[in-house]
């Protein structure tokens, strides 16, 4: 009974999280397809502001929205007032004010947020503090669907990125002027940086001190920052402690190319059909920095995309592999869907010393500023001591609770603790597979 009561609670699990993967997969869905579509609008918006701006229909307009003002009810005008209050809405800012579409490179260092998306309405995330930031500086033209903003990638609760794209409308210094010689709330298209806002300076002012914009770039309206990057990178660090180094990188050698990851993933049969993803690099090397004789090191591994939580169970299936507790051969045993069609049941990998390293684009040169650059280095010179006075504080109680004798610790002398024995992963209970998922989901429907 006890196997079978957990089977249903994994199962129970499992709905909700796929349930929850689909309300976000429908989401990025509908936000490239508002992109795509908002497009096309803006260019026959422009047409139509630049009709406004040449003569009498300006008043015209101007006349009718007053009028409409009066003959309505209080509540109405209340409403009305309340929403031009919002930034974005006052129709006099968006016909006056030049836009231009711009690509943001992001860093953010992901402990205490909820992950970078706002969608699940936990607070706070990424996304949250940097749209703050542009209400309050000004730079937003319009809402978030008005400003056809996409993201490149969907960091999880507790996750960093020192690569992090996104992109959206912002307000321009840039003019152009019309036939009349006279100028309106046009989109700035082009490459032209010079007399332009400096986007990294006046955001990173007023942005918490573990969010960071390093840069920005002119991007064409069909830019996506989702759907036009060409590859992502992430890194995982550890320390090394008694890991088998050269296993550990002979098994990921093993994820090069292109394989079935659905072994490697949070399946979410309702929105990912196919589970076949490319990985290009995959890398294990050492850092200089090292604590009471212990290495950190890094993983290193690049792909066109990756499924959901697809690199923390990689890794941790590698640290098992590193512990001499799994042979490399399960690699190939788990890419094997055939012969493996059933996820064994594992932990992740822990998610803090995960980080989107890195998103590529065709064309897309991010500039900084000389002035705002070394500000930026100032703050994360300072960043880095702070963190380094508070891994001093934590040594030193570290050391207080570790008293010596006889020049020999006594950390070893109490008990021991005796460790879970290990059960091979190919013996482990098993997650349903892909197609037991899909008759699930088939028979409620």
């Amino acid at each position: 009974m006890s196997n079978e009561v957990r089977e249903i609670a994994g199962d129970v699990v499992a709905m909700m999280q796929s349930q929850l993967q689909s309300l976000q997969n429908r989401v990025e869905e509908l936000e490239a397809e508002n992109a795509k579509l908002s497009a096309q609008l803006s260019k026959c918006c422009c047409h139509k502001t630049e009709k406004m701006h040449n003569g009498s229909d300006v008043k015209c307009f101007n006349s009718s929205v007053a009028s409409q003002r009066k003959n309505n009810g209080d509540d109405k005008t209340r409403k009305k007032k309340a929403s031009e209050r919002i930034p974005g809405y006052n129709l006099e800012i968006m016909t006056h004010h030049s836009k231009r579409y711009v690509a943001l490179k992001v860093m953010y260092f992901g402990k205490r947020f909820y992950g970078f998306a706002s969608e699940a309405q936990m607070d706070p995330t990424v996304e949250s503090e940097i749209f703050k930031a542009l209400e309050k500086t000004r730079l937003l033209v319009g809402d978030k669907k008005e400003s056809l903003y996409s993201r490149c990638g969907r960091t999880d609760k507790g996750v960093s990125a020192v690569g992090q794209v996104i992109a959206l409308y912002l307000r321009s210094n840039l003019k152009e002027a019309d036939a009349n010689d006279q100028t309106s709330g046009e989109l700035i298209s082009g490459t032209r940086t010079e007399g332009e806002i400096d986007y990294v300076r006046v955001l990173n002012r007023v942005l918490p001190n573990d969010i960071r914009i390093l840069g920005w770039s002119p991007v064409s309206i069909d830019f996506n920052a989702r759907f036009s990057c060409l590859a992502r990178e992430y890194t995982y660090f550890f320390w090394r402690g008694n890991l088998n180094l050269p296993d550990m990188e002979n098994a990921g050698k093993k994820f090069i190319g292109e394989h079935d990851f659905r072994n490697f993933c949070k399946m979410d049969a309702a929105n990912v059909h196919n589970y076949r993803r490319r990985v290009t690099l995959f890398e294990i090397s050492s850092s200089n920095m090292r604590f009471e004789g212990n290495q950190l090191c890094v993983i290193k591994v690049k792909g066109s995309a990756f499924l959901w939580h697809q690199v923390r169970c990689m890794v941790a299936v590698l640290f098992m592999i590193g512990q001499g507790v799994e042979s490399i051969a399960v690699i190939d045993a788990l890419l094997d869907t055939e012969k493996t069609p059933r996820k064994p049941q594992y932990a992740m990998a822990p998610e803090i010393p995960l980080v989107l390293q890195s998103c590529d684009f065709e064309d897309v040169n991010f500039i900084c500023s000389s002035d705002s650059g070394q500000a930026l280095c100032i703050h994360l010179e300072n960043e880095c001591q702070a963190y380094q006075l508070q891994s001093a504080i934590f040594h030193e109680a570290l050391l207080s609770c570790l008293p010596l004798a006889n020049g020999k610790s006594l950390l070893n002398e109490g008990t021991i603790k005796k460790v879970a024995s290990h059960v091979p992963l190919l013996s482990r209970p098993t997650e349903p597979s892909y197609e037991e998922r899909c008759a699930k989901l088939n028979s409620r429907r």
